[in-house]
């Protein structure tokens, strides 16, 4: 098992060679602390940890299944007092016999539950950049633009930004695209991360919703959360219609779930110029706490899956907000991303995954209470397939 990647700006290291595989047994042999900086003639220095694991998944299926690492050894471990140079290793049998692609995503959960008892879990998110130093965010800055930000310091990036094309109020909102990509698939799951909507970009925010298609809102806050207002309330009340300049919205349904911690409606949206009507879904968490994180991962869990079940994978991208758009709603886009890959088989590195967001719109998951939260999420989310599936298929 290995650990480090550019995310962490740590090298990828050797975090444990178990006994008896073919890691123990090549000549010379494998050591914890051991830096590798080739994979079969690919350099990986400098590479995040999930490319590291696909170049070794990827040898499994070709290179008549042989591995061949250019290490560094680790001074801890070679007893040697000067550094020596980097050599390869050609392993002894299959290396690549075990473990299995499934073992892989066993062995991520393996390293997420021992980061998050040791904590380095915490530590590593915490030393990750919080927005990317080559983005930039001029037309969020710009003196038209200023006022339609929620939050002075939550801004989106130009390269991401959603342009509106027919808005009375000029083409700025503050959304990003966000695009995650399931590897072993070639499913994209598209998200537009947004602020919650104020007073005066609501005509914006459902322009948004008409020139991207999207037939999904999900809305991760209330409207007012400890005295402090966190989004306007820009739908229409049940059997009310909110008229704009290039649409109207009604509310047709509208119901609380019975543990009165979510609402789910469906609107009717109007596009006035081509007289065309659609369904949107709207799903509410209203039981999540602003910068704070779900009662319990099962609740989550449970909201997430019904998020997916309802996801229209022919439509245009889940617009998902919060207040800000960035604490809880990359809570959520890392949690589906995550279910995703686990149905795959594949492994799941979250600080991989808030460094892949994190590129598409700054500051995605807020704290280090969410993060944890949401790898907590993850495991259990875990433990629930590998019980199901033992169910079904008993030794």
């Amino acid at each position: 098992i290995c650990t480090g990647g550019a995310t962490v700006d740590v090298p990828i290291q050797v975090s444990r060679v178990a006994p008896g595989t073919p890691a123990d047994k090549c000549a010379p042999r494998l050591s914890e602390g051991d830096q590798i900086v080739q994979i079969n003639g690919h350099d990986v220095t400098h590479g995040l940890h999930q490319t590291v694991v696909q170049y070794i998944q990827k040898a499994r299926r070709t290179n008549e299944g042989k591995l061949v690492l250019v290490v560094k050894p680790s001074p801890i471990y070679s007893g040697d007092e000067y550094e020596e140079p980097p050599y390869h290793y050609v392993p002894v049998g299959d290396v690549l016999r075990t473990p299995s692609p499934s073992n892989a995503l066993e062995q991520s959960m393996l390293l997420l539950e021992d980061g998050l008892a040791n904590g380095a879990l915490i530590t590593q998110y915490e030393i990750m950049y919080r927005k990317h130093p080559d983005l930039m965010c001029d037309e969020a800055v710009k003196p038209k633009n200023i006022n339609k930000n929620r939050y002075r310091d939550i801004l989106p990036y130009d390269v991401t930004r959603v342009v509106l094309k027919h808005s009375p109020g000029g083409d700025y909102i503050n959304a990003n695209y966000v695009n995650m990509h399931i590897s072993g698939s070639d499913v994209i799951n598209k998200y537009v991360a947004t602020q919650g909507p104020l007073p005066s970009t609501t005509e914006d925010f459902w322009q948004m919703v008409l020139e991207e298609e999207s037939n999904l809102i999900v809305m991760l806050t209330t409207v007012v959360e400890r005295g402090r207002v966190k989004c306007h309330k820009y739908w229409p009340s049940l059997g009310e219609e909110l008229t704009l300049t290039n649409v109207t919205v009604k509310c047709l349904v509208e119901e609380t779930d019975d543990s009165r911690s979510f609402v789910f409606r469906d609107f009717l949206l109007h596009d006035v110029k081509n007289d065309r009507e659609r369904k949107i879904k709207h799903m509410q968490y209203v039981a999540w706490p602003d910068h704070g994180v779900p009662e319990s991962p099962e609740q989550f869990l449970g909201f997430t899956q019904r998020v997916r079940e309802t996801r229209d994978t022919d439509g245009g991208p889940m617009i998902v907000h919060c207040s800000a758009g960035i604490g809880r709603t990359g809570v959520l886009v890392l949690m589906e991303t995550a279910m995703c890959l686990i149905e795959m088989g594949e492994p799941v590195y979250p600080l991989d995954i808030v460094q892949i967001m994190r590129k598409q719109r700054a500051m995605m998951i807020q704290n280090a209470s969410q993060y944890r939260f949401v790898c907590e999420s993850v495991l259990t989310f875990y433990t629930q397939k590998i019980l199901v599936s033992e169910n079904h298929h008993p030794r």
